[in-house]
């Protein structure tokens, strides 16, 4: 799945435009590495995105067939701990 339709469908940008402004920014990294919009994304990624004055990062644990409903978006990712 790309990852500007994983980060809206799992509710982590609200929409996929935004989602594809903040990739094209270089405020999104899959492992370590900067992401355009359409990187594809796997289970076990780890998924930072930089926010204006903190960064988070995810694991990316289950990839959705197809849209799901807001309930079960949490269940696709992991939050990992903050390291400083």
């Amino acid at each position: 799945m790309r990852l500007d339709k994983f980060l809206k469908i799992s509710r982590l940008i609200k929409r996929r435009t935004v989602a594809n402004k903040v990739c094209d920014s270089a405020r999104v990294f899959i492992n370590g590495n900067p992401a355009k919009p359409a990187k594809t994304v796997h289970v076990g990624d780890i998924l930072k995105i930089e926010y204006s004055n903190f960064a988070k990062s995810y694991k990316i644990v289950k990839i959705p067939e197809k849209n799901i409903l807001a309930q079960e978006a949490p269940e696709l990712y992991e939050v990992m701990p903050d390291t400083f």
